[in-house]
């Protein structure tokens, strides 16, 4: 199998980059080299950020009706080849085929939502704010905004923010992960499509190098980011500086609570998909459980370790697997499984009880594939290491609590606040939950409290830099800048 060259899209043509070498793009289920993809330079990306302001004098006078009508033919496109897309996302990043099926619907969510950009920019008019005065404020476009985009979710996650932008009125430029650089790479061939002038949708592959240069442009007027919170600090850090707008949502550590009332076997089928769905990768993904009282403890332990057991582990594109429901695939790459194992052994060091060990997990023909088995830490203390860092991967640890009121501490006493779920059937608990908690989702009685496009998605404390949260309505305030008029009119003299 030759592996395909990744090809830069700028100013509406496709483009071989100039760059500084080109990456490896591994299948993680089976070690191999599936894809090439260029390192971009800065003079390239500065390429791709001049042909969107360009393109942005244009566009942002275009009606807006007219501007989303590209995106009606787009989603047409992806729901003709959603099943082509879903199985390239598997191929370079893991996921199961079902995961990358409902990735794709939450693209289609989206575009949807920015196809009522008509009602969703209009303005705000005030008839007499004073004696003949009149007030208005619209909504316009402001110029050239970019993304940052993550491994875990190469489709779903750029959807957050692009079709936002351009229905809007403004431009953009996206930097794909070079992990997995494939699934943008398939999707720009179908925007190339749709009919959108040169320029409004540009795509730059690379490292850091790009994602410093986006950030660092003054034509670039926003930054969007899905990363790692060290990463979010630096970034909105920088657009502060730079007087860009910034949305950057970072890390994550999401509390289950087991209330003694909840249904037990309802809660841990729920459980079992919040924490290995996507081998655990990714920021809606559960990774601690704090049960509340000893019973509840015991019965969550044991009952939780053994679920975990008959996990199914494969290679998702396993045709004899491939549409089972629950399959957890590998951990995106060797240094990510180092990692992993690594804080394994932290949590047997800092004296947690490694219930279920994953280590050293082999799938039959995939070898050199990068998986990790479920693995479970019983007697686990709040503020220990495995307790506090971000794993991201298929370790689960088990916490308990002698209230409700001590679990929301543990939960708030975390560096993030991204999501956290109240298993029960207590009006009382679940409002109580809901309030108290400083996360920035909920969940009552649901393992992964992501929300639909609809609804704004994001975290409070060090899971989210950002004033505006993701997708939905509200991001329409990301994407435009507000102006106030004052106006009044004097009656032509007789």
């Amino acid at each position: 199998m030759t592996a395909k060259i990744v090809e830069n899209y700028v100013n509406g043509q496709w483009v071989t980059p100039e760059n500084n070498g080109y990456l490896d793009v591994e299948n993680p289920s089976t070690g191999q080299i599936i894809a090439k993809t260029p390192l971009s330079t800065a003079a390239e990306t500065n390429r791709a950020i001049d042909a969107a302001a360009e393109a942005f004098r244009d566009w942002s006078q275009t009606p807006v009706a007219r501007r989303i009508q590209p995106l009606y033919k787009l989603d047409s496109l992806l729901r003709e080849n959603e099943e082509k897309i879903a199985r390239t996302l598997v191929e370079e990043m893991g996921k199961s085929l079902p995961d990358a099926r409902a990735e794709m619907k939450r693209i289609f969510e989206n575009i949807e939502v920015a196809c009522g950009m008509p009602v969703m920019q209009q303005g705000d008019k005030l008839i007499g704010s004073s004696y003949d005065i009149d007030g208005e404020v619209i909504r316009l476009p402001i110029g050239v905004f970019a993304m940052i985009a993550p491994f875990n979710f190469p489709a779903m996650v750029p959807f957050w923010f692009l079709p936002y932008a351009i229905a809007t009125g403004n431009t953009y430029v996206l930097k794909a992960s070079e992990q997995v650089p494939l699934t943008m790479q398939l999707i720009t061939e179908y925007i190339d499509q749709i009919g959108l002038p040169k320029g409004v949708f540009n795509l730059v592959n690379g490292d850091k190098v790009v994602g410093r240069t986006l950030v660092e442009n003054p034509l670039v007027k926003g930054v969007s980011l899905v990363g790692a919170t060290p990463t979010c600090k630096m970034v909105s850090a920088q657009c502060a500086q730079n007087h860009k707008r910034c949305q950057a949502m970072g890390s994550a550590k999401n509390h289950l609570v087991a209330m003694p009332d909840a249904k037990i076997d309802d809660m841990l089928r729920n459980m079992i998909t919040s924490c290995y769905g996507c081998a655990g990768q990714r920021c809606m993904a559960a990774s601690a459980i704090v049960a509340v009282g000893d019973d509840t403890y015991r019965a969550v332990c044991e009952k939780f370790v053994e679920a975990s057991k008959d996990v199914l582990v494969a290679d998702p594109l396993d045709p004899k697997v491939a549409d089972e429901p629950m399959v957890m695939g590998p951990v995106i790459s060797a240094k990510s499984k180092q990692f992993i194992h690594g804080m394994i052994e932290t949590g047997l060091k800092e004296g947690a009880t490694l219930a279920l060990d994953g280590r050293d997990f082999e799938v039959p023909g995939c070898e050199n594939g990068h998986f990790v088995g479920p693995t479970v830490f019983t007697d686990v203390k709040p503020g220990m290491e495995i307790h506090t860092t971000e794993i991201f991967g298929p370790v689960v640890v088990i916490l308990k609590a002698g209230s409700l009121d001590a679990a929301i501490k543990i939960i708030n006493d975390q560096e993030y606040g991204n999501g956290a779920s109240i298993y029960t059937q207590n009006g009382y608990y679940a409002r109580k939950f809901k309030i108290e908690t400083d996360c920035g989702m909920i969940g009552i009685n649901i393992g992964i409290p992501a929300p639909v496009a609809y609804l704004p998605f994001g975290g409070m404390k060090a899971s989210q830099f950002a004033d505006i949260k993701a997708q939905g309505k509200a991001i329409v305030n990301f994407f435009t800048q507000d102006k106030i008029i004052t106006e009044r009119y004097w009656p032509e003299s007789g």
